[in-house]
Order: C-alpha cells, then sequence, then structure tokens
C-alpha cells in the first residue's frame, strides 16, 4: 500500500536525485509554530514535482506505508525512545494515516509532512530502532465499532487530556476522552529513575529546545497583544481591553475566547485559532488563565498540543518504566482494540 505525501510547495522546488533516494533542499518544518524553521532532507521512494495553477510547485514523495511509518515514528519521536513507545507510535501512526488515506484533506497527496498531518522528515532521524518498531507490529491498528481509529496525539497534555469536541468537529468521538496523565509532569520525571533520561532520549533535537512543555507562561503589553491580534487576524480591535475565556474543554483547554478592543469585539475558536491569534508564532495550547493588568495581560498555562489522544511525553515515560505499548494505548485509547489488517 503507497502514500502520497505532499513535503514542500515552493515557488521553485530545489532538489538532488540520487540513485535510490533525492534530497529536497530548505524544507520548511513547524510551519506556524515556535519550532518554525528550514533543512535539508533526504527521502526514499519517488518524487514528482506538481505544477500548481499559482505558478508554485509541490515536491510529492511516494512511498510504501510501512516505509512512511519508520521515518513518522522518528520524526515524530526520536528513534532511540523506548521500544514499547515507538511500537505504540507505530500503531497510532498507522491507523491515523490509513483513516487519512481514505479521506484525503489536501489536493493531489493523500497527507502533507509537517505538523498539520504527521512529522515526515525522510531519513535524517531514523535507525533501525524504527524500522524493527513498525516491523514488529506490522499491520496492528486501532478499531473502534468495526472501523480503523482516528488516532490524534500531541506533545505533551499538561496533566489531563482532552476531548474531540474541544478541538475539532462538535462531535463526540468515544475513544478520544479526557484522562489524567501524571507521567509527562517534570515532577514526576524527576521522581521516575527511568523517567530521568526519557527527554534527551525521546525528544528529537529541536523538541528539546521547549523546556517549559508542561507549564508555561507569557506576558504582554497591551498594546503588543494588539498588534499580534492585528497581524494574525487582519482585523483590529483597537487598544485590548480584555480576554475572556467562555468555554473550556475536559482538561482546562480553552475552545471559546471572546476578545474585547475599544474597536471590535469577537468570539473566537476553537483551540487552534485561540493559539494562533494570541502569539506570533502559537502559543504551546489553549489551555491557560488570564492576569489582566492596567496595561498587560499574562497568560499561565498548561501542555503543548491540542491535548487530544496519546501525550507523547507521557507515553514516552510510560515505557521507560516497563509499560508494554498495550498497555500505552489503552490507557490513552479507552474502549479501543488492537487489531491486525490484512
Amino acid at each position: 500500500m503507497n502514500i502520497r505525501i505532499g513535503i514542500l510547495t515552493a515557488p521553485h522546488i530545489d532538489f538532488e536525485q540520487r540513485e535510490h533516494t533525492f534530497v529536497l533542499k530548505n524544507v520548511r518544518i513547524g510551519i506556524g509554530f515556535h519550532w518554525d524553521r528550514h533543512e535539508d532532507q533526504k527521502f526514499a521512494g519517488t518524487l514528482e514535482i506538481r505544477h500548481n495553477p499559482d505558478g508554485t510547485q509541490t515536491a510529492i514523495n511516494t512511498i510504501d506505508l510501512e516505509d512512511y511509518l519508520c521515518s513518522v515514528i522518528s520524526s515524530e519521536m526520536n528513534a532511540n525512545s523506548p521500544m514499547e513507545l515507538l511500537k505504540a507510535h507505530a500503531i497510532i501512526s498507522r491507523s491515523w494515516a490509513i483513516r487519512a488515506m481514505e479521506n484525503p484533506n489536501h489536493e493531489g497527496f493523500h497527507v502533507c509532512a509537517d505538523d498539520h498531518c504527521q512529522r515526515y522528515e525522510g531519513l535524517r532521524r531514523m535507525n533501525e530502532r524504527a524500522v524493527e518498531a513498525v516491523r514488529a507490529t506490522a499491520g496492528q491498528v486501532l478499531m473502534y465499532d468495526g472501523k480503523v481509529c482516528d488516532c490524534r496525539y500531541h506533545k505533551c497534555c499538561g496533566g489531563k487530556t482532552e476531548i474531540w469536541s474541544t478541538c475539532w468537529e462538535d462531535i463526540d468521538v468515544p475513544y478520544i476522552r479526557s484522562v489524567e496523565c501524571p507521567y509527562c509532569n517534570p515532577a514526576y520525571i524527576r521522581k521516575s529513575a527511568q523517567g530521568i533520561s526519557v527527554l534527551r532520549t525521546s525528544l528529537n533535537d529541536y523538541d528539546q529546545e521547549t523546556t517549559d512543555f508542561h507549564d508555561w507562561q507569557v506576558s504582554y503589553t497591551a498594546e503588543e497583544l494588539g498588534d499580534i491580534i492585528r497581524s494574525k487576524s487582519g482585523i483590529d480591535f483597537g487598544s485590548i481591553l480584555d480576554i475572556i475565556p467562555l468555554k473550556r474543554g475536559a482538561s482546562g483547554r480553552i475552545y471559546q475566547l471572546k476578545i474585547v478592543g475599544s474597536k471590535h469585539t469577537e468570539i473566537i475558536g476553537k483551540e487552534l485559532k485561540i493559539r494562533l491569534w494570541l502569539s506570533r508564532s502559537c502559543l504551546y495550547s489553549s489551555w491557560f488563565d488570564v492576569e489582566k493588568g492596567p496595561s498587560y495581560f499574562v497568560l499561565r498555562g498548561h501542555g503543548w498540543g491540542h491535548g487530544a489522544g496519546l501525550c507523547q511525553i507521557g507515553a514516552a515515560v510510560m515505557a521507560a518504566e516497563g509499560k508494554t505499548y498495550e498497555e500505552i494505548l489503552v490507557y490513552y485509547y479507552r474502549g479501543a482494540a488492537l487489531q491486525h489488517i490484512h
């Protein structure tokens, strides 16, 4: 089974074709997030350069699904992560990819290569452990009610995972429930002999730059926040007078926020839009409390990502403590069952 991945769209694609691989130059990763950067990436499979109506080009990589997964699990996390985490990740990434291939949300390819879908950064971060994890779980997916699960995941829940409707459509997805997760808390990690080094071994290099992944704080002057919201929304709110959380999900993540300005007031959601509008890049999460002063705002928050499904750092610590991949999966995806597909 082959999957088509859109890796890069640019005015011109700079690439180097080799005997069995190709290198794409200046690939942008972490688009719009706080780790946004460019790097050269090497890929297996075939390369297609699509010419778009707007004059840009898109690099599309076609590769076997299982080979794609070897790259995904070593791009999302480090291939030196505990083996049980890599196995769990292979299964949820396989499940997600199968669902995405059935209902692609991109034109001309099934999935993109960045965090909008799943990180897919080619061969640079892979090693034999990633290949071993994918092979050991070949054909395994999570199922619920006869369907492959749409397995969402994130970097750090901040103590409690979130439900589907806080992040996406107003529906109840029964296997995406809110569960308590102490494992991603740095205090828990420090107390766990097995978890002490898990961040160094499980996070890729640029993810390790984010040290305040569980509890964080950002401060803005009212003028600064107004500039950010105007640049992100295209709306002139005037002076920002208040930002008021109206609705929170099960974890505490805000999915409806009222922005009060001297010229304009608007209620926005869901969680990603809130994160994008309140940061020059993107807030770690929408789980935050607001402190408002005469001319400033302080946001004190928890977690990194939308919070739904598997908590990657939490799962890494669970694996380091000896939990099996089956135990990790049933913890985060309640009611889902492991099955083999052919």
